[in-house]
């Protein structure tokens, strides 16, 4: 697979494509959920790469990124509101709020309730500011630049602290994660391209 331009949304990761399903999740895929007997990891006729599959009924396990749906919060003085984490990973770090899409959600539904969940705030989501590829993680962030339209911030059980940073200010080294480095750089690019972030930056 490393033959193939990764794209902008590759910039988050370190690790090399083609690679297959991550040892950390595929050592929690152990049965087949259609029978129920031991899962394999190995070449599947008719499959392109090597896949994870039932050795009693050939059931094939397909193992697919989840999708984390994030916001960038901007006040209406073109600050850009970002939370210290209060869970792991990344607690007492910073970053944009977001989780996972649930399945019965639309990601937009998913960006202001996760903003909700984690800030009290309310927002209505605008322009995507990029995709981002996690391959350690085994997920796709999504991050909306987004207007906050109600709602007053506010500490949660996921969110030790809530603050609102001029662009000059982002606090780069305290950044939890690649994908909201890459986000904040994304976003500053549009919005703010007289800034120059940081060259060497930190994240998870």
């Amino acid at each position: 697979m490393d033959e193939f331009d990764r794209g902008p949304d590759g910039r988050s990761t370190d690790l090399p494509s083609g690679r297959g399903v991550p040892s950390w999740l595929a050592a929690n895929l152990n049965f087949c959920s259609s029978c129920g007997g031991s899962l394999r990891f190995g070449s599947i006729d008719g499959e392109d790469r090597e896949r994870l599959a039932c050795a009693d009924c050939g059931h094939i396990a397909y193992v697919n990124p989840r999708l984390v749906v994030t916001t960038l919060p901007i006040t209406e003085a073109g600050e850009i509101v970002l939370l210290r984490r209060g869970i792991e990973p990344g607690r007492g770090a910073w970053a944009q709020p977001g989780g996972f899409l649930e399945v019965d959600e639309t990601v937009n539904q998913a960006a202001i309730r996760e903003t909700w969940e984690e800030t009290r705030l309310i927002v209505e989501p605008g322009e995507i500011v990029g995709l981002y590829t996690r391959l350690e993680a085994a997920v796709v962030t999504i991050a909306f630049e987004a207007r906050i339209v109600g709602g007053t911030a506010a500490p949660t059980p996921e969110a030790l602290e809530i603050q609102a940073f001029a662009p000059e200010v982002i606090p780069w080294s305290g950044v939890a994660f690649k994908t909201t480095t890459w986000a904040l750089r994304d976003w500053l690019r549009r919005r703010r391209p007289d800034l120059t972030p940081p060259a060497e930056l930190t994240g998870r």
